[in-house]
């Protein structure tokens, strides 16, 4: 309930600002779009509008055992849906979140027998209660959002009933999958905009990737809590051999080509700076740490490796757990400061080089000159020295870098697909 307060203040925020910059709020406002944290799942009863369970985020890894044991069972082990839905089996991704509800809250258990549950992502969340809630709120999806719950046919886009019968969920609980660019709904009473329409909707990576222009064989890379790369391959899904998520990147509009995308995600990459902060306190703000890290010339030998949660791509390991290596006598917290940052820039590295093995052998996605275009935007790239000029620019040669010049590039992406010729 957090979420819906706290997008309600967003809006109002945002039109106190439109308003005081001069703009005809009122009757020049035509539609908005959603961009959303991806995978995060919710559970709530379509009869009271409550969720049944607090939401299960991105990089919870509580579904692990969920997944040990599906590897196990299943013929294809961790890649058995990889051929339908793009995804290997991991805590990541929705279904495996879903899972966890549906064996261990009562409340979901008994929801689902009574048909009164319903199961979306955070996009489906918002759209349900800003479209009516309990009076006829519409339970849809995006498509971009739906490819990330590892429910979803890459090629048919729509609910894959193998992988939902091999898992047991049922399909009556899941939302309507819809294009990023199409009018959803009007926003109802009781929000700041009411009549306004919902005309597009796209999980935050894939609307960076189309804030960003990134068009087939272009790829960009967004540093946050996580580190996300992503490479535009055009109108074909390529399966990657080399640890990569195969994905949508946008489709505009429900007649509109498809496009996919090879994807490498990053658990930890911000996250790690305030680990820094907030639990060794070797830092007092996350601003601190570009001074601190520029204080010395190299790391001194040490490696650290943010395993919080497993480690996700290209190596896909549950198991993994955070190293921190190499520590001398001598060994100081400027040191370790310049190892945290390094670690992004060698975990944005091993995405690169098995990105560029799968574009590699699918040859049309290189310039002719065996070169990829990498964009890179994200809130922790500002002011950030060591990010632009540090391990992932030295050795990163296969790839040309452009460097964002603001931090907005998914609000720029949803602007792009909310504003179509139908609204």
């Amino acid at each position: 309930m957090e979420i819906l307060e706290s997008v309600k203040v967003c809006i109002a925020k945002a039109l106190d600002k439109a308003t005081a910059d001069g703009h005809n709020v009122d009757g020049g406002l035509k539609a908005i779009g959603l961009t959303d944290q991806r995978e995060t799942t919710v559970v709530w009863s379509k009869s009271t509008g409550l969720p049944l369970h607090k939401a299960i985020v991105w990089m919870d890894a509580r579904t692990s055992s969920i997944c040990r044991r599906l590897e196990k069972e299943l013929s294809g082990g961790r890649s058995h849906f990889v051929e339908s839905c793009g995804l290997p089996i991991s805590t990541y991704f929705s279904a495996m979140k879903l899972l966890w509800l549906m064996e261990n809250v009562d409340d979901v258990k008994d929801a689902i027998k009574k048909g009164d549950a319903i199961f979306g992502t955070i996009d489906t969340w918002l759209i349900w209660n800003m479209t009516g809630g309990i009076n006829g709120g519409l339970h849809v999806t995006d498509v971009t959002n739906a490819s990330r719950t590892m429910l979803m046919n890459l090629k048919t886009l729509s609910w894959d009933q193998d992988t939902l019968k091999t898992l047991g969920i049922p399909a009556e609980i899941l939302p309507k999958i819809v294009s990023n660019s199409e009018v959803i709904g009007e926003i109802c009473k009781g929000w700041p905009i009411p009549g306004i329409k919902i005309a597009g909707c796209l999980g935050d990576q894939h609307a960076a990737m189309l804030g960003q222009a990134c068009r087939k064989g272009e790829a960009k890379s967004t540093y946050g809590t996580g580190a996300f790369i992503l490479l535009n391959t055009g109108e074909v899904p390529i399966k990657s051999g080399h640890g990569l998520l195969t994905t949508l990147a946008y489709k505009l509009g429900p007649q509109a080509q498809t496009n996919y995308a090879l994807e490498g995600s990053i658990a930890i990459a911000g996250a790690a700076v305030q680990w820094l902060r907030d639990s060794l306190g070797i830092i007092k703000s996350a601003s601190e740490i570009e001074d601190l890290a520029a204080m010395v010339d190299s790391t001194g030998g040490v490696y650290f490796v943010p395993a919080f949660n497993g480690l996700f791509a290209p190596w896909w390991r549950e198991d993994a757990r955070g190293v921190c290596i190499g520590i001398t006598r001598f060994t100081n917290k400027s040191h370790i400061a310049r190892a945290v940052l390094e670690s992004m820039c060698f975990q944005v590295k091993d995405v690169l080089d098995s990105m560029n093995k799968d574009a590699g052998e699918k040859g049309s996605l290189n310039n002719g000159k065996g070169e990829f275009l990498l964009r890179v935007d994200g809130g922790i790239l500002e002011g950030s020295r060591h990010i632009r000029v540090g391990r992932e620019g030295e050795e990163l040669q296969s790839f040309q870098t452009r460097y964002g010049r603001r931090n907005q590039e998914e609000e720029s992406g949803v602007l792009v697909q909310s504003g179509g010729k139908n609204i």
